[in-house]
Order: C-alpha cells, then structure tokens, then sequence
C-alpha cells in the first residue's frame, strides 16, 4: 500500500508551485488521507475480487427475478405485486437468493476485505511512524480508513441499484413510484450501515493483532460464529432450558417465540434480514410473532414508508450502536498504542 507521508508531501508540493499571488484554499490533511484510502482501496485486487463476485451475484439474482416478474406481479394474493421494483430485489424461483440474502452474506466479508490490515499492514510496513510524524491526529488516521472504505462500498451499492432501476425501465417500460425510490434508498443505507459495522470491527482487530492474518482469521471466526453457529447454539440452549412445546399455552408459546427472536437478533446478520425484508417488503407489518388478537379486522395491504420505518427503527439503532462501540474500543486501543519504528 502506498505510503500516506509520500502521498502527503506529493499533494502539498503540487500546490506550492503554483502562482503564490492566488490565494489556495488550504486542503484539510483529513480530506487527503481519506482520497488516499480511497485510491488505494479501488486499486486493490482484493476489492476487484469482492467486487466481481458482489457483481456476478447481483446480475444472477437479478436474471432470477426479472424471469420471474410477470407471475409476481400477476398473482393477485400479494398485496406488494404492485411495487415492481421492490419485486426486483425480491422475487426468486428458488434457485437462487434474493438480492439482500447475498448481501448478508457476502457483505460482512466486503467489510472485512476492506478493514482487517488497515492498521497493522501500515505499522509492518514502517509508514505508519512517519505518518503520525506529520500534523495529523490519530483519530483523524482512523475515520479516514473508515470513511474512505465506507465511500467505495457506498458508491458500490448505488450503482448496482441505479443499474437495476434503469434495467427495470427498459425491460417493464413502468416508471418508478416515489415510495418504491425511498424504500430502495432506505435499503442502500442499511446495507453500508451492516457493512460498515464488519469494517469497523476488522479495523478495530487490525490495531489489537500486530500480524494481518491473524486479524483476518479472526475476524472471519467471527462472522462464521454468528452466521453459522450462533442460531444453533441459542436453539439448543432454548430447547434444553423449556419443557416440551406440546405442553405449552398459547401466552407460553408467544414468550417463547419472543424470547427465541429477541437472542437471535444479537446477531447483526439477524437484524439486517429483518429490516431489508421489512423495508423491500411493504406488507410485512411485524417482525414478531402476532396474537389472534392482533390479527383480527387486518387488512392485508402495504404499509406506508414511515411506518415501516418504525418498525425496523431498533434494528437500525443497534447495528449503529455495534458500530459506534467498535470504533470507540479501536480508539481507545489506538490512543493507547505505542508506535515505534
């Protein structure tokens, strides 16, 4: 990875052969470190890889729903066959996920690729002494890897998006409604929201774990604990602690149920699948299990942006707050840290 302190004196020497009587704005070394990052991520083969497969996996759901879009938006059971667009992102025949259960999936590791040696590769390197050397602060060296990460996947994200609504207007010639447009928005900025909370806990593994491979695996064992075996474990736990459900009332049946979703959405893959599915999927009015009660007199139709937004509220809440504490605890690490040639 190139170094920042060449980086810097290139850009400040440039500016300082121009004409002296024009006055130049003065370029925040914030700003420079971040196009740095940004550079340097868009150059990488580890980001032409993540990007190849967010790609091929994008067209391949895509190819999936739009064979398939005629008989959703024909089928006169769902209440969202309306929202073509939504059913872009939402519609399979089985042979492949949808468009956010790859991102779910694969997100967590665009993160990862980004952020596991952000700190410790500059360190091994001998760059990261001289770069604490210029006039920067240290907490301005981490939200620049961070922002400067975050800014590629969002631009990513974006672009896939704007892909799929212009194929959208070509193939089906159906204009795109505003609340479908904000539905859509709300989910790019969910997605960079769960992928930023990946990055910013490779970043922060990246300052406790002086070698990259071992920040790497540690951060993939990890995302596999609660990918994999985090739903297991609190399924084995919560049958093993309950007595028969057979046996059961229905209050005790829906504390159950509760209690089983309210462990699993500590895990943030969890979360995200809530709130893209509430977001991309207007009818789903609750994420929780529903009494008679409450279902009596419903009217299966879509709900408003707003409201759905409320619904998902928490979900959101949390991957921000998992976010902020995995940035503060690498802050904290950092400020602490020694750096040494």
């Amino acid at each position: 990875m190139e170094s920042s302190l060449v980086y810097f004196k290139d850009l400040f020497s440039k500016g300082a052969t121009r004409n002296s009587k024009v006055r130049q704005t003065p370029v925040s070394p914030f700003w420079v470190m971040v196009r740095k990052e940004t550079g340097d991520h868009i150059r990488s083969w580890r980001f032409i890889v993540m990007l190849m497969l967010v790609v091929l996996t994008f067209l391949g759901s895509m190819y999936v729903s739009v064979g398939n879009i005629s008989k959703a938006v024909n089928n006169m059971k769902d209440p969202d066959r309306l929202f073509v667009y939504l059913k872009l992102l939402t519609t399979s025949d089985g042979t492949l996920p949808t468009f956010h259960i790859f991102i779910s999936f694969l997100g967590p590791l665009l993160g990862i690729a980004l952020g596991f040696d952000a700190v410790n590769a500059e360190q091994n390197n001998g760059t990261l002494t001289r770069l604490m050397a210029q006039p920067v602060y240290r907490d301005n060296v981490l939200l620049a890897k961070f922002c400067g990460a975050l800014l590629v996947v969002s631009i990513l994200f974006l672009s896939l998006v704007l892909l799929m609504i212009g194929g959208g207007l070509i193939i089906t010639g159906v204009p795109v409604e505003a609340v479908e447009l904000l539905r859509i928005l709300a989910f790019i900025v969910l997605s960079i929201i769960y992928v930023g909370f990946w990055l910013s806990l490779a970043i922060c593994l990246s300052v406790c774990f002086r070698h990259a491979a071992t920040s790497a695996l540690t951060v993939i064992g990890i995302w596999l604990f609660f990918t994999v075996f985090y739903q297991i474990i609190v399924n084995l736990v919560v049958n093993a602690m309950l007595p028969d459900l057979g046996y059961l009332q229905p209050e005790e049946m829906l504390s159950y149920n509760n209690l089983l979703l309210s462990l699993l959405r500590l895990a943030p893959s969890q979360l995200y699948t809530d709130a893209a599915t509430t977001l991309l999927m207007p009818s789903v009015r609750s994420l929780g299990p529903l009494t008679v009660e409450q279902m009596a007199g419903a009217i299966p139709s879509p709900l408003p942006f707003k409201e759905s937004l409320m619904i998902v509220w928490p979900q959101i809440t949390g991957l921000l707050a998992a976010t902020m504490v995995c940035f503060a605890l690498t802050y904290y690490l950092f400020m602490r840290r020694e750096i040494r040639t």
